[in-house]
């Protein structure tokens, strides 16, 4: 059961009819996958559907499938590029889950042995250094197929 509507103007909503500008890696026909501007570690990035769900629970499965399979290609894709220990993968609903952009997402952040997430602190990352792994991550999803 949804609490509230979905929300037309929150910022994935924006990046989606190019409102706001994005690092896009990845789209399809029911999805899209970019850089996380406030990155919790190296090469975090995002997956969201295009369809308009506030999150997992008002999603209809088959938009749900789709953005979990562009979710997968990520991890794959992000692990090889900057060569991971392990892929972090997080997905939020609602503000009591720390939920605090209302479209559906899944969060994909490569691993280090040793190196522990950064805290989410609101930080936008160097749009240089952004550019950079999203050029190395839209590589190895090219060798990916």
């Amino acid at each position: 059961m949804m609490n509230q509507p979905y929300d037309n103007n929150n910022v994935f909503a924006k990046i989606l009819r190019g409102e706001i500008p994005a690092h896009k890696l990845y789209e399809d026909a029911d999805t899209y996958a970019f850089m996380d501007v406030m990155p919790q570690g190296k090469g975090h990035c995002l997956a969201i559907t295009k369809a308009p769900y506030r999150n997992m629970l008002d999603v209809e499965p088959a938009h749900l499938f789709a953005v979990v399979a562009t979710t997968q290609k990520l991890a794959r894709a992000v692990k090889k590029a900057f060569d991971a220990d392990g892929v972090t993968v997080m997905q939020f609903n609602e503000p009591a889950s720390g939920q605090t952009v209302f479209h559906l997402h899944f969060h994909v952040i490569p691993r280090f042995e040793g190196i522990p997430l950064k805290a989410h602190t609101g930080q936008m990352e160097d749009q240089t250094i952004l550019a950079a792994n999203a050029e190395k991550i839209r590589q190895a999803l090219e060798q990916e197929g």
